[in-house]
C-alpha cells in the first residue's frame, strides 16, 4: 500500500464515523512534527475529537493488512494498494516511551477521492497496542 508522507490532506469524508463519535464526519489529518513521523487526524468541528495518528510503514515496514473487499467498495478503491493507511497512537500516563499504534483499526484514505474509513480488521495478527518504536 501507497503510505506517501502528507504535510496537509484535503477535508476527508468519513464514510462511517469513527467509532464512539457518530456526529463528526468530516476531518483533515495535519503534521504533527513536521517531519512526517506524526499526525494530527483532527475533526473540523472545534469541539471535536483530535487523534494522534501515524503512517505505520514508517514504523512498522512489514504492515501489510488485507484490507476488507467491502471497505475498498465504500471508498471506491479499485485497488486497495492504493490507499493510505494511518494507526491511531495511545499515548499512556507513562508517557510518550510506552506508546503504542492501533494496528487492528488502521484509518484508510482513498487519496483520489479523500474518503475516509477506520476498519476493524478481523485479522488477529495485528494487534490493538503495539509499541511504537522506530
Amino acid at each position: 500500500m501507497t503510505l506517501a508522507p502528507v504535510a496537509t490532506m484535503p477535508l476527508l469524508g468519513m464514510v462511517q464515523p469513527v467509532p464512539g463519535f457518530p456526529d463528526h464526519r468530516d476531518y483533515v489529518l495535519v503534521t504533527a512534527d513536521g517531519d512526517g513521523l506524526l499526525y494530527w487526524l483532527q475533526s473540523l468541528d472545534a469541539e471535536g475529537p483530535r487523534f494522534l495518528a501515524i503512517a505505520p510503514a514508517r514504523y512498522f515496514p512489514d504492515y501489510a493488512p488485507e484490507l476488507p473487499r467491502s471497505v475498498c467498495a465504500d471508498l471506491g478503491l479499485t485497488d486497495p494498494a492504493e490507499a493510505q493507511l494511518f494507526c491511531l497512537v495511545t499515548v499512556p500516563a507513562e508517557g510518550p516511551a510506552a506508546a503504542t499504534a492501533n494496528l487492528r483499526a488502521p484509518v484508510v484514505i482513498n487519496p483520489a477521492t479523500w474518503r475516509a474509513t477506520q476498519v476493524v480488521l478481523n485479522d488477529s495478527a495485528h494487534p490493538i497496542r503495539r509499541p511504537l518504536r522506530r
